[in-house]
């Protein structure tokens, strides 16, 4: 599959046959945390949001976080609260199809990746009965679809997920007016979601700055926020040797990975954007993941979201 040539952009129709390899999965929250490092799964009191239905007197077995202190003194009793889940929840998939994810050196591209894994979530969500929206955003365009449950809010989504991807043989141009495209996302992100929303943020986080973690911490504070990072295995570590070329603005631009020091300083800069990530995420509170361009996103998604799922 290395040697294969990238699937580079995908269609409508391809992401609405998604449904199929999506039948297998559950969503996150449908099962509850058995441990602090169990992958992207939620507890299902912090995913769905808890009603308040009544108060009674406590019984044996009751959770003492949830005694009602201020009926128990009046009563001179112990009272708990009794909470229902919430039949419906929304779900918002900030899906990142920027200049960065028009790239890969085996499987497809990042930006094909990040459509498919956005659309697998959407109709896991909608078949667990949530309420689907996303924000979808490229160089140019930034497209909000507010949450509902119906399957026609999900087809939407998909056609801004296929419409919205580069299809030219030249990379996209970086535009100036949106260098910040992530954070410009997350902003947009902050100002539509509802209390106790589920976030799913899909990107391959090159364009991450200063703010970054403040505007993800700002979404976690008030949802359960998770991050799936799309990364390709030669922006990690490039070939011991030969000359390559990478498609760019402005032409292709060669590079020996025999010379030493393009070699020591490509690790430098990898090793700091490293850094920087595993800072932004543990202090915004987000959970985050890796999916690879030469995985499959449906058997990827199973192991994040599966018994042995785990983060990082």
């Amino acid at each position: 599959m290395a040697n294969a040539i990238p699937a580079t952009h995908i269609t409508l129709q391809e992401l609405v046959r998604l449904q199929a390899d999506a039948r297998a999965l559950k969503l996150p929250s449908a099962r509850p945390v058995r441990s602090r490092q169990s992958g992207l799964r939620q507890s299902r009191q912090r995913g769905r949001g808890m009603t308040f239905s009544e108060v009674r007197q406590y019984q044996p077995g009751d959770d003492i976080r949830s005694i009602d202190w201020r009926v128990t003194a009046r009563r001179q009793a112990p009272h708990t609260k009794l909470y229902e889940e919430e039949r419906e929840r929304p779900v918002l998939l900030i899906a990142d199809l920027g200049p960065t994810l028009f790239f890969a050196s085996a499987g497809a591209y990042k930006q094909v990746r990040c459509a498919q894994l956005t659309a697998l979530l959407a109709w896991l969500a909608l078949w667990a009965g949530d309420q689907v929206g996303g924000l979808v955003f490229n160089s140019e365009k930034l497209e909000v679809l507010r949450p509902a449950r119906r399957q026609k809010s999900v087809l939407r989504l998909l056609d801004q997920l296929a419409s919205q991807q580069h299809r030219s043989d030249s990379p996209p141009a970086p535009s100036a007016s949106t260098e910040h495209r992530l954070d410009t996302a997350l902003a947009e992100a902050r100002r539509v979601a509802h209390t106790g929303s589920r976030i799913f943020v899909i990107s391959d986080f090159m364009d991450v700055t200063g703010s970054t973690t403040s505007l993800l911490g700002a979404l976690a504070r008030h949802n359960s926020v998770s991050a799936i990072r799309i990364l390709d295995p030669l922006e990690n570590e490039l070939p011991p040797r030969g000359r390559f070329a990478v498609a760019g603005p402005d032409g292709p631009i060669w590079f020996d990975a025999s010379n030493t020091a393009f070699q020591r300083a490509w690790r430098e800069k990898v090793a700091s954007h490293e850094r920087q990530l595993s800072d932004c995420f543990r202090t915004s509170g987000v959970q985050a993941a890796t999916i690879l361009t030469q995985q499959e996103p449906a058997a990827a998604l199973r192991i994040l979201l599966g018994p042995g799922g785990r983060i990082g």
